[in-house]
């Protein structure tokens, strides 16, 4: 969750216009405490002012085609969708609880991995790197 994030801002820094609906999925994006699906996202948006969904979707695409947002896999054919790192939302593992799908931010400092050795010795261009836990969640362990 990112209450710091002004996401107009986000919008024009990534020369994306403003629209009522961008600004709607980065809401819904940016005031969950974790990552959500577009079908939650789009079920969320529903709730009010009508929205379509290949509309949810091609948003979706544009945000993460601008390093708006990120999308995480979770090993299948699903993705998750949070606000890509900027100044006010660091990047930060994920655990995906493959009995429920819940997928759930972890904190930074949680698992520090060097990336620094990677970045200098791997010869060729390193777009991003995620970092995903599997596992049960402690709701499924019940």
């Amino acid at each position: 969750m990112c209450h710091l994030c002004n996401y107009e801002a986000l919008l024009n820094g990534s020369d994306l216009a403003v629209t009522e609906n961008r600004l709607r999925v980065l809401e819904v994006i940016g005031n969950n405490g974790y990552p959500l699906s577009a079908g939650d996202i789009y079920r969320i948006l529903a709730r009010g002012p009508s929205i379509n969904r290949v509309t949810v979707y091609r948003i979706l695409d544009l945000l993460v085609d601008h390093d708006v947002v990120e999308r995480l896999s979770t090993g299948g054919r699903a993705f998750y969708y949070g606000l890509a790192p900027n100044d006010y939302h660091r990047s930060h593992p994920h655990f995906y609880c493959k009995s429920c799908g819940q997928m759930d931010c972890l904190n930074p400092e949680s698992l520090a991995i060097d990336t620094d050795p990677l970045w200098k010795t791997f010869p060729g261009q390193i777009d991003r790197v995620e970092v995903r836990i599997d596992g049960i969640c402690k709701n499924c362990m019940k």
